[in-house]
């Protein structure tokens, strides 16, 4: 699950080692800058690159899956973590099961049987979290991370990179949550080191997390209109209102509106909001309204099944 990953191990974690002499000896691509007068080395191990200071090595700017199993396709359960861990201390002679983890993400490469777009426009809104909808994907920016859904294959080709005999002509969607900045406040831990990564409890609880990020998505239903089922005017207003937001461009279109209206002054924040939770509210599945999409079906269940394996 897990890939990409920064790592910053300190001098303070480390007696005996001097960073600058002994670090680069275990690198490729070795370069030589510095900043502010301070030097600054950096090279590759594998396909991470690691940049040392006097006081601290960092690890960044790749995939830790990559490294591991030559592609990020791979899903990275706990041992293979532990293992690439044990790796990467290996082959820079430094235990980086101490290092700090400044960035982490976690997430799964799922084949899926529609093109990716059909599940991005059943994808709504998150609270606390700003919706973009760009050409490669679905993404919420949130506090110190984002939540992502993107085609794993569009940017493989992007970057020049193969794509693994399994996925190739399938639609496959990376499901990622970006754990940016700030990991122990936003994973309610002490610290997070190398080690914690391949710690029982910490992954189970970031699987809780990852598949909760999904779940608490408002998902966008498809409109079913089943006259017979209108029984009072009540009824008739529901699915007269759910008609206007179809033929409007959607939920998120109409809540578009509403929003630009409230920031005109052409409404107040109180009938802005009245109106947003009445688009809301009707497009929540209904019988004779609204009904479950069946992509959003598929991939509620692909998600429970990636964490019922690997829990």
């Amino acid at each position: 699950m897990y890939d990409t990953v920064f790592l910053g191990l300190t001098q303070s974690e480390v007696v005996g080692v001097d960073f600058l002499s002994e670090t680069p000896c275990y690198l490729d691509r070795v370069s030589q800058h510095y900043f502010d007068g301070v030097p600054v080395i950096s090279g590759m191990i594998g396909s991470l690159r690691v940049t040392v200071s006097q006081r601290q090595v960092k690890v960044k700017d790749g995939s830790l899956c990559k490294f591991m199993f030559g592609n990020n396709y791979n899903t990275m359960g706990r041992h293979d973590t532990q293992q690439a861990i044990e790796k990467l201390s290996d082959g820079l002679h430094l235990p980086m099961d101490r290092a700090t983890v400044l960035r982490l993400d976690f997430g799964q490469n799922i084949i899926m049987q529609h093109p990716l777009d059909v599940y991005y426009n059943h994808l709504g809104l998150l609270s606390r979290a700003q919706r973009l909808q760009e050409p490669n994907g679905l993404y919420y920016v949130m506090s110190g991370g984002r939540l992502c859904f993107y085609d794993k294959n569009r940017e493989q080709r992007a970057h020049n990179e193969p794509i693994p005999p399994l996925y190739q002509n399938q639609n496959v969607l990376r499901v990622e949550q970006r754990y940016l900045q700030r990991l122990p406040q936003r994973l309610n831990r002490p610290e997070v080191k190398g080690a914690t990564l391949y710690d029982e409890t910490f992954f189970n609880d970031l699987l809780n997390r990852w598949r909760g990020g999904y779940k608490s998505i408002q998902k966008i239903n498809d409109v079913s209109i089943n006259f017979e089922n209108m029984k009072t005017v009540r009824e008739l207003t529901r699915v007269a209102l759910a008609s206007f937001v179809e033929q409007n461009g959607g939920e998120l279109a109409v809540i578009a509106q509403v929003n630009e209206n409230y920031k005109t002054g052409v409404l107040s924040r109180k009938q802005a909001h009245d109106l947003r939770e009445a688009v809301k509210n009707v497009c929540k599945p209904k019988e004779g309204v609204t009904t479950p999409n069946e992509a959003i079906h598929e991939l509620d269940t692909k998600i429970d099944q990636a964490v019922r394996m690997y829990r």
